[in-house]
Formats: structure tokens, sequence, C-alpha cells
């Protein structure tokens, strides 16, 4: 490793920022000492705001149907081979009830952009939640919503809002969705988020089809503009029904790379070790954890539907029973040095 690569990261960790050619050297640079160091780097900051503690977030998929089409989703509305499923009002509280007594502290709401949960629906499935378990966070990611509707969630008890904006380039946002998609209003639905009062989440693929490198610079641009409280990255990984199939996935290397740098950019966000990271490297979640990451991510949804809801192939964790999983992935940090904690993990600027 080079005095000058040593020294961007050091300004990184000391000022947040870097000029553009500087963020190009540190993606680009190959050298296993540098990486070492830029991992290093991110652990101290994570610890200095968090701690070793590690937040488990309990994941309920609870609906596969799309409207969407985007190119790379395994769920997409065109993929005739996916088996379809939702989870009724019931079956969604029971599993916010299981994931309360395995010691969750915040449910995460996923699904696809399905017509058929309507804004009543939802609002009666959060205050549900709220009802039962009114020390739990609720996190939606049920993707692109009018301000209104955000809104009334909000009202209802949602406390948090997961959107990945997938590219902050509005051209390369367009060569992964079908024209009836507008990167503009992904961009507006993040800036409803966060002028309702929800702690918003953005995030992107790693290593998606004709991604650059300049592409990566303007996600770190615009993170660091938009400052979100959360932030999910993983690789991209090609799903068979697809018309990215054929494409190459991301890399271990870049997306730990990648989240040691949002670390040092955005100290204290809250920052998952993803699933994808997990089924891409065997250790992909352990290293995630390793280069700053402080938020992991266990499935809640009923056995039967977990391998149906595949974004993209070979997905880990689809028939283990959550308590194993839970178990399993305590002794996984444990080996980091980190330890699972049980706690909303809320962002330090909401923490009451």
């Amino acid at each position: 490793m080079t005095e000058e690569m040593k020294a961007l990261v050091d300004k990184l960790e000391q000022t947040g920022n870097l000029e553009d050619s500087e963020f190009k050297a540190v993606l680009t640079y190959e050298d296993p000492e540098f990486n070492s160091y830029l991992n290093e780097r991110a652990r101290a900051v994570r610890e200095k705001h968090y701690g070793k503690d590690v937040y488990l977030r309990g994941l309920v998929e609870f609906t596969n149907y799309c409207k969407n089409n985007c190119l790379y989703c395994g769920i997409r509305a065109g993929n005739t081979n996916a088996e379809r499923y939702r989870l009724t009002e019931d079956e969604i509280l029971e599993c916010a009830d299981e994931g309360y007594d395995l010691g969750f502290r915040t449910l995460v709401l996923q699904g696809g952009e399905d017509p058929f949960y309507t804004d009543e629906v939802l609002v009666r499935i959060v205050k549900g939640i709220k009802e039962r378990h009114p020390d739990c966070a609720v996190t939606l990611s049920i993707g692109e919503r009018s301000k209104e509707s955000y809104q009334m969630l909000h009202d209802a008890g949602a406390d948090r809002y997961l959107l990945r904006h997938e590219t902050a380039s509005k051209e390369h946002y367009e060569k992964l969705h079908p024209e009836n998609m507008s990167f503009d209003n992904r961009m507006r639905c993040l800036k409803d988020l966060r002028d309702i009062g929800y702690q918003v989440g953005c995030g992107m693929m790693i290593g998606s089809p004709y991604q650059t490198t300049d592409d990566l610079i303007k996600d770190l641009r615009f993170i660091q503009e938009f400052k979100p409280e959360m932030l999910g990255t993983g690789p991209f990984i090609p799903h068979h029904d697809t018309p990215f199939k054929d494409e190459k996935q991301g890399t271990t290397e870049m997306t730990v790379r990648i989240l040691s740098v949002i670390r040092l950019m955005l100290p204290t966000v809250l920052l998952p070790a993803t699933t994808a990271l997990g089924t891409v490297d065997p250790m992909g979640r352990e290293k995630g954890i390793l280069a700053g990451a402080n938020v992991l991510m266990p499935n809640l949804s009923p056995s039967g539907v977990r391998k149906k809801y595949l974004l993209y192939d070979n997905k880990i964790c689809t028939g283990d029973e959550a308590a194993e999983c839970i178990k399993c992935l305590a002794g996984r940090v444990q080996r980091t040095g980190y330890r699972i904690v049980q706690s909303r993990g809320d962002h330090v600027d909401f923490v009451k």
C-alpha cells in the first residue's frame, strides 16, 4: 500500500469526503494491505458510534406479486414461472408475534409492488403490529407510492422505509428498468419519505449490468447529499428467468469495499451485511460486519413461501427455521468479535 492511498483513507475518515478522482482511486486500487486498512478504519468508526453491537431485523416477505418489470428481478411481472403468493393479514401478524418472541424488536415488511395491499389494508397491518408490540419498530419496503400513502402509513405507526434507489445515474437506471418506470419518480419518493419524517433507507446493487466506476461515484455523491439513516447495498446476482440471466454477478470484494467507504462517509448510518452478500460468498456477511456493517436481516417469512421470494438465484437461508437461523447468525457474528443485541437499533438521530 502506498502512502498516498493510506492518506486517502485517512482523509475520507476525517472529512467524509474525497474528490471524484480520489474516490476512483479508492474504488479501483488493488492491494490486500489497502483493503485491510480501509476495513480497519471503517470498523473503528462504527465502534465509536455503535460499539460491538449488531442489530437484527426480522424480514417478512409478504407478497411476491409485483406490477413492475425490472430487468434484474426474479419476481418481475413478466416472469410467468414465478410461483406467486400473498400472506393474509393474520399470517403477517403471526410472523410478527413469532419474531417478537425470538427477540426481534424491528420487523421489516417487504414485498413486490402489489396493488392488492391497499393503503387501508397496510394501515390495518401496521396498526395491528404496533398494538401487539408497541416497543417494536416497523420498517416498510414496498416500493414507490404516493406521498399521501406514505403519510398514512407513517401516521399508522410505520417508523422506517427502505427504498433502494438502485443507481444514482438516470442513464444507468433506464438500462435496468422498463420505459414506464421513472428515475425521477424514484427520487421523488425518497424525498417524500424524508419530508414525512421516516428513518429512510436507500441503496444500490454492486456490479449490476452496465455499471461503471463513474456510476458508483454518482451513488456515493447521492448518498453523501441525501444522508440516509439506513443503506442497503449488496452484489447484483442474476436470476435465471430475467433478461439479465447471463450477466456476471457482482463481487464480494467490491461490495465490501463500498461498505467501508460508506461507513467512513456516513459514520452513523445503519448498514446491513445483506443476504445477497452471504449468497455470493459463504463468509460474505462476516466480511461485511468486518467492513463496518452493523445490521443483519434474517427471514421470518413462513418456511412454505421462502423459496418463492427469489429476487436472484441461489438465495441462502430459504429452508431454515427462524430460530435456527438466529442461532447460526449469532455464532457467526460472535466469531467476528461482535455481538447480536436485542434492540430496535434506531439511527442515533432518532433515539428517543
